[in-house]
């Protein structure tokens, strides 16, 4: 009993972004204009579970790269909003990328539990297949598109060492993305439900990285 009720306040904290994130797809599916409005409160959301945790948290800088990495996806999510006269996928590449790297900082340095599973090499898979099946209508893009994949893989890979939650949304993180880069390369690959797909898949990405570290930073700083 004391154990549920220690996690109770934190499941709560979720529940403004789970909201949010159910109606944005559903918004996004039925071609709502208050679908992109919605996708600006997804980080802003989910950066509320870790606020109110923060004070179990340690150490304080894991809850800093874990803030670092909501900022830079948020920015990410607004490239569109924030910056309508900029290249958008230049830019949006360049805030996940940093993001990406914040996450793997805190897997590597914070989170991780065990070595890297044998099953992790299907992300070094996934980095070669993506090259080849995409690489060709990447333009002047494919070295950019590359070093991203391979932080992409990275991030997938590291979250495979923690908690099982983290490394379930680090997969789903990449499938969201792989959906994505499809969706940009090669659109007509795609049905039109693929946009929904990959804020689906985003947003239970994120939602599970970040419920996985909690639980386990809560636990070590109760240690």
């Amino acid at each position: 009993m004391p154990h549920r009720a220690s996690i109770s306040p934190l499941a709560w904290s979720f529940l403004p972004f789970i909201i949010v994130s159910v109606a944005h797809v559903i918004l996004l599916a039925t071609g709502s204009p208050l679908a992109g409005p919605t996708k600006l409160l997804l980080m802003p959301l989910l950066a509320v579970s870790v606020v109110t945790a923060a004070s179990r948290l340690r150490p304080r800088s894991a809850m800093i790269l874990l803030l670092a990495a909501l900022l830079f996806s948020w920015l990410g999510d607004s490239v569109g909003a924030l910056f309508p006269t900029a290249p958008e996928l230049p830019l949006m590449l360049g805030f996940f990328g940093i993001a990406h790297l914040a996450y793997i900082a805190l897997f590597a340095r914070h989170l991780a539990q065990r070595p890297f599973p044998w099953w992790a090499l299907v992300y070094a898979a996934w980095w070669i297949g993506m090259l080849v099946v995409l690489g060709p209508h990447t333009g002047g893009l494919l070295i950019a598109v590359a070093v991203y994949g391979l932080v992409l893989a990275g991030t997938a890979a590291f979250s495979a060492r923690c908690h099982p939650l983290t490394a379930t949304g680090g997969a789903f993180f990449l499938t969201s993305d792989t959906i994505l880069a499809f969706r940009l390369f090669l659109p007509d690959s795609l049905p039109a439900w693929s946009n929904p797909a990959i804020m689906l898949t985003y947003t239970l990405g994120q939602g599970l990285i970040v419920a996985g570290a909690l639980i386990a930073l809560k636990k070590r700083g109760a240690a």
